[in-house]
């Protein structure tokens, strides 16, 4: 029985799988290689890249035109700038992969020597030169993991191929593919010997070309979710794949991690004669996130680095911040997958998963610290009572919003990220909260919807607007906004909540509530 594949490379007799030299343009790739080309192919973690290699590894072999090799230099991370160690890390898991490949080499075991012989740099040069002069055909060499070496290490190695990159093809790799999450040309690698910041377009400016390797298509997505159908007669209803394309925008890895929550884990999905319903995708969507993942882990950790930071902050607020938006970080964070970038410069969170997890991650704190109870805010007749919410939100944010948000790394987006961990904390168990935001967007919406007794649902809409205007324009703008959301949503309720960042101005004059009418919507606003 296969399986959707969450943990290491794809096995297409053991997982659902999507072809993967169908993830790439395989002409241009073996074009480059044909060119004797360096290149480099990059995309964020778990997005099968390791997969990718090993079937163009595969491919070469069975051409019969090229020797193909892979190594992957992820066990010399720990080395950082001590050379001599990384450079005997990446030696020995070139001895494995030539022991493995090409049994009977002599090679392996002059590597061992190579480092006291040759000097640690020069070692992986003549170690290449020497085992070339061996082969009968080009060879192809794969190194994945990269951008897993540090310092001066990755200095080392990259300044060796480039050494040798002339030797090609009959003393040297006559293609070197490198993997890793990011485009070697912006390494940026701090060397311990040099005392400078080497940039990896320098160290290795060989390269021919950067390859990305994208995120599934909707059509890809669907192609590998009806896999299952295949195997098993599990039908996926129309809303579940459009729910799945749609919390995941086709990252690999939350695609088959979501499909396998709901059919292998969901006591109801596990029932082969059960529809997969929209339902149960939301419902496996938030175990993941409650369980934290290692995958979504990993993207929450980063948002501490500084320069996501600068690019993930305006995205939650809605608004540009002067100077703060940097090219370089915006590609960073691209590669790091947590946003995509439209034909015309918008910037937005790539899929609607990291859109919940990043202000959940962000609040996680702030959400664990506060004492209240769901019980306090759900009317006899089990409808939320999110005005009464608000309201006590309203006198918390008076009272200790300064030294709560005085805590945040993202105080800009502070207000917001305080509100939404105050919702979570009452709506969690019960019911469920969507976000949108995006930059430019001058403000970030949340519908929640709270299941009912009679099987109905509430629909609730609340906009986060800062005041940058005067009140009046802040309402004006709000309120044609909010009323579109609503409407949008099918909300049978709707909020704006303005927030004033101004020191000079009173709490009195801050706070505020008033219900107003647009296009037959009442809005209830609330000023703090």
């Amino acid at each position: 029985m296969r399986f959707f594949n969450t943990a290491g490379p794809v096995n297409c007799n053991k997982h659902y799988c999507l072809s993967p030299l169908s993830r790439f343009d395989l002409a241009e790739v073996l074009s480059l290689i044909r060119q004797e080309k360096y290149f480099v192919l990059h995309a964020p973690r778990q997005s099968g890249k390791t997969s990718c290699l090993f079937a163009l590894n595969d491919h070469l072999d069975r051409g019969g035109e090229f020797h193909a090799l892979y190594i992957n230099v992820e066990p010399g991370q720990t080395a950082r700038d001590d050379v001599k160690r990384g450079i005997r890390a990446v030696l020995t898991q070139l001895a494995y992969a030539i022991e493995e490949k090409f049994p009977g080499s002599q090679v392996p075991g002059q590597i061992y020597t190579a480092i006291e012989e040759k000097g640690e740099d020069t070692a992986l040069t003549a170690i290449l030169t020497d085992f070339c002069k061996t082969l009968d055909k080009p060879l192809v060499l794969f190194i994945d993991e990269i951008d897993a070496l540090v310092g001066d290490t990755l200095i080392s190695v990259l300044r060796q191929l480039r050494a040798g990159y002339t030797k090609r093809p009959e003393l040297f790799p006559s293609t070197v593919i490198l993997c890793g999450v990011r485009d070697v040309r912006d390494y940026r690698i701090l060397s311990g010997s040099e005392k400078m910041i080497i940039t990896g377009g320098s160290a290795f400016n060989v390269k021919a070309k950067s390859l990305r390797l994208g995120n599934f298509t909707e059509e890809e997505t669907r192609s590998l979710l009806l896999e299952h159908t295949k195997e098993t007669g599990q039908v996926f209803e129309e809303n579940a794949l459009k729910s799945i394309w749609s919390l995941t925008k086709g990252q690999p890895w939350l695609v088959n991690a979501l499909a396998y929550e709901t059919c292998f884990e969901l006591e109801e999905g596990k029932a082969r004669n059960n529809p997969i319903t929209d339902f149960l995708v939301e419902q496996a969507k938030e175990n993941l996130i409650i369980r934290r993942v290692t995958h979504l882990d990993q993207l929450a950790d980063k948002l501490k680095e500084e320069r996501v930071r600068r690019v993930i902050e305006p995205i939650l607020t809605g608004d540009i911040y002067e100077g703060m938006l940097r090219s370089d970080d915006i590609e960073y964070v691209k590669d790091l997958g947590l946003i995509t970038q439209a034909p015309n410069g918008e910037i937005s969170i790539l899929n609607r998963i990291y859109q919940e997890i990043i202000p959940r991650q962000l609040s996680w704190e702030s959400q664990s610290g506060m004492a209240l109870r769901q019980a306090w805010f759900v009317n006899e007749d089990g409808r939320l009572n999110v005005s009464r919410l608000i309201q006590e939100f309203q006198q918390f944010f008076r009272e200790h919003s300064e030294s709560w948000i005085e805590r945040f790394q993202y105080r800009e987006a502070g207000p917001h990220i305080l509100l939404q961990a105050f919702l979570q904390r009452i709506v969690n168990g019960g019911g469920r909260v969507d976000r949108e935001y995006g930059l430019g967007r001058t403000r970030t919406d949340l519908f929640i919807r709270w299941p009912l007794k009679d099987g109905t649902v509430q629909r609730v809409v609340i906009e986060l607007k800062i005041l940058h205007k005067s009140r009046e324009q802040t309402i004006k703008d709000g309120m044609a906004q909010i009323t579109g959301y609503a409407d949008r949503c099918g909300a049978d309720e709707a909020y704006l909540i303005i927030f004033d960042r101004r020191l000079r101005v009173p709490w009195e004059e801050k706070i505020f509530c008033e219900d107003l009418m647009h296009d037959g919507w009442r809005v209830t606003i609330f000023g703090m």
